[in-house]
């Protein structure tokens, strides 16, 4: 074989090569563009299922204010519980938990609003929830407003 051969060998190995690393990198593009994709329609079938299941809380939530304009109060409270009741059970469906509010407070759960002096309560022990907070599994979603004890 002469050296003129040889080279010619290596440089088309080189060419396969190259050709074939440009196909993978190409392949990879690929890949990862159909997992974004794929990525973006599970979320969006996600949040059709939510906002689908939301649909019935908010007719509920109409056909109490419809009371409330003819002034049923009875009914109207009992609309506004009914939205309330369907609301929170869609939620808790979903994962959806109470952070708990008792007993001391917690900076990974609770935020402090405010702090007061209390003789009943021990120090660093949650008075009262201004607002209630939920976290998804362990991640917390809103923490509890709370007031806590100085």
């Amino acid at each position: 074989m002469t050296d003129e051969h040889v080279e010619n060998e290596v440089v088309e190995e080189q060419v396969v090569e190259d050709d074939r690393l440009l196909r993978l990198a190409a392949d990879f593009e690929n890949y990862k563009k159909r997992v974004a994709r794929e990525r973006q329609e599970y979320v969006a079938l996600a949040n059709a299922r939510l906002l689908a299941e939301l649909i019935p809380v908010l007719d509920d939530l109409e056909r109490a204010l419809a009371a409330a304009e003819q002034h049923e109060e009875a009914q109207l409270e009992d609309g506004v519980r009914l939205v309330h009741r369907s609301l929170a059970a869609l939620l808790e469906r979903h994962g959806i938990e109470l952070i708990e509010t008792d007993g001391k407070f917690d900076p990974h759960v609770h935020e402090a609003l405010l702090s007061q002096p209390s003789e009943e309560a021990e120090s660093g022990s949650v008075l009262d929830v201004v607002q209630k907070g939920y976290k998804l599994g362990d991640r917390v979603v809103r923490p509890a407003r709370v007031i806590v004890a100085e």
